[in-house]
């Protein structure tokens, strides 16, 4: 498979073009959807009823994201990644081969590992899972192009194993070093949408609720009373436009000085 840079295309649809029939090929789409349907069920039985994902709305909760074949990529207490060892038929991941993803825009996620931090990378290219909020370079873009996924890093680079398997970022294009699965356990993947809507988590709802979740969260309580920065709102929606939302969150709160990871 050769070398190939992924794009947000689409077909063009020119003035005046008439659409095809479709009918005629009806039986033939309805017995291949069929087959696909059966290879997909197949697929999520191998892997221990973890789903490929193949729309970015499906991006949400327990992750695990694969290379090659049942090999899925395992959080070190080092704060690095490694692959760990290919799964038997029937096995999904391992716990410490799960992570948590968070969407903080219409295009982007955060990766949180099981060892609470996030998912980054450094100057160098390489991915680790040290940060304790999320910034401009813990968030991470999926591609997807003909039927296949690429992860896209803050440096504009696609994540890829090396040869001692560990994971960097230093690719501009997306070859088969490249190309990931990123499963979901399959009762995420099926909950309905309004199981989804009236399941709320750190990140959802507006700019107020979110950061009144997360001050919650890391806020130390020594008087027993929430403390939340008296700035401007607008400036958290302007930070969420610009995808640097997290970032600006954190600057809020260490203005507080109440807060456990902001000195």
């Amino acid at each position: 498979m050769a070398d190939y840079a992924l794009a947000k295309t689409g077909k063009l649809k020119l003035k005046g073009e008439k659409e095809k029939s479709k009918k005629k090929k009806r039986k033939h789409k309805t017995q291949d959807d069929d087959v696909a349907a059966k290879e997909r069920q197949l697929d999520i039985l191998k892997h221990g009823g973890w789903k490929a994902v193949d729309t970015f709305i499906e991006m949400t909760g327990s992750v695990a994201i694969e290379f090659g074949n049942s090999a899925y990529v395992k959080a070190l207490d080092n704060g690095l990644f490694t692959l760990g060892a290919p799964h038997d038929d029937g096995d999904g991941p391992s716990p410490e081969e799960v992570l948590t993803a968070i969407k903080v825009s219409e295009t982007k996620i955060a990766l949180k590992s099981g060892y609470g931090k996030y998912v980054g990378i450094d100057k160098n290219g390489v991915v680790t899972g040290r940060a304790d909020a999320v910034g401009s370079m813990e968030q991470w873009e999926p591609i997807f192009q003909d039927g296949k996924l690429a992860l896209l890093s803050a440096n504009g680079c696609f994540v890829a194993l090396t040869d001692d398997d560990s994971l960097e970022a230093n690719s501009k294009v997306a070859g088969p070093s490249e190309i990931i699965k990123i499963r979901v356990q399959l009762n995420d993947a099926e909950e309905s949408s309004a199981a989804k809507a009236a399941r709320l988590n750190e990140d959802e709802g507006d700019v107020s609720q979110v950061e009144l979740n997360y001050v919650k969260k890391f806020q130390k309580f020594q008087d027993k009373k929430i403390k939340l920065f008296s700035g401007e709102k607008i400036d958290l929606v302007k930070a969420k436009d610009e995808g640097v939302f997290h970032e600006t969150m954190l600057d809020r709160r260490s203005k507080m000085k109440a807060d456990r990871y902001c000195k």
